[in-house]
């Protein structure tokens, strides 16, 4: 990618550690949405993105959150796919990119950056049109506390579930585990639903958030609980389904799990 205002050389020197900027040769002249470039410095702002990006991801996993905003913002991008059950999360090939062990991981020119808070913002800091964060500043800064929220406030709860043997290994106890983690989701998702109310999404329009939200959501509805009193929560998330980038991911979703299925 390389970017060009008037005054001033490629945007690199002023912008190093926002962008991976690399030679290539120069835009014919696309006009790009600088908003994040300070005011003064907007004027004949020309991008060209030249990255290869490629995800990381998994089934039922978290995954699924960048993966429907790659496309929503009409990405090009590569999916890789990690059996969990296989763990090849932590094959020695999938260790030397991301230690954590964990998905997602999105490498972008080679680089990997880890933690959906991150990839998120990255994705929209390189595809601001499609707007998966809100303009205003401090909106924006909200919708960061969102998605926080999903992976530290929210996903917890949903792994104690899914594996209480992997947070309390004395015998007897997976039940106690079980029931105590679902309390505090139930707690969390009344919290979401209080934010819903009236709303078809988080914020004014479709965001990063949903995204995630929508994992946190599906992910509850494959236990054996009753959901019902989530009544705002319920609506977003068969209202996200009818989404073409999360019917696209769901179909995928399927493919990958037959062919997983194959080498069970």
């Amino acid at each position: 990618m390389q970017l060009l205002m008037s005054g001033y050389g490629p945007i690199a020197d002023i912008l190093p550690r926002i962008y991976s900027v690399r030679p290539t040769m120069w835009s014919l002249g696309q006009q790009a949405d600088c908003g994040f470039l300070p005011k003064t410095s907007q004027t004949n702002c020309i991008m060209e993105i030249a990255v290869k990006i490629l995800l990381y991801y998994a089934p039922i996993a978290c995954s699924l959150a960048p993966y429907i905003t790659l496309t929503e913002a009409g990405a090009d991008f590569e999916v890789r796919s990690i059996n969990l059950r296989k763990g090849q999360q932590k094959s020695p090939e999938y260790l030397k990119i991301n230690p954590k062990h964990k998905v997602p991981l999105l490498v972008v020119d080679g680089k990997p950056l880890s933690e959906n808070v991150a990839i998120q913002q990255w994705i929209d800091m390189t595809f601001p049109s499609a707007n998966l964060f809100p303009k205003d500043p401090w909106q924006r800064l909200q919708a960061v506390s969102l998605l926080s929220w999903c992976s530290s406030g929210i996903h917890p709860y949903l792994t104690r579930m899914n594996s209480p043997i992997a947070v309390c290994d004395v015998a007897g106890t997976e039940e106690s585990v079980f029931k105590i983690a679902k309390s505090h989701l139930f707690e969390n998702y009344k919290l979401a639903d209080e934010m819903l109310a009236g709303r078809e999404f988080f914020f004014d329009h479709f965001t990063a958030p949903d995204s995630h939200f929508f994992w946190c959501f599906r992910r509850g509805t494959l236990f054996d609980i009753d959901l019902s009193q989530f009544k705002n929560c319920t609506a977003h998330f068969e209202r996200m389904k009818t989404r073409a980038s999360v019917q696209k991911l769901l179909a995928f979703e399927k493919s990958v799990q037959a062919e997983f299925a194959k080498v069970a």
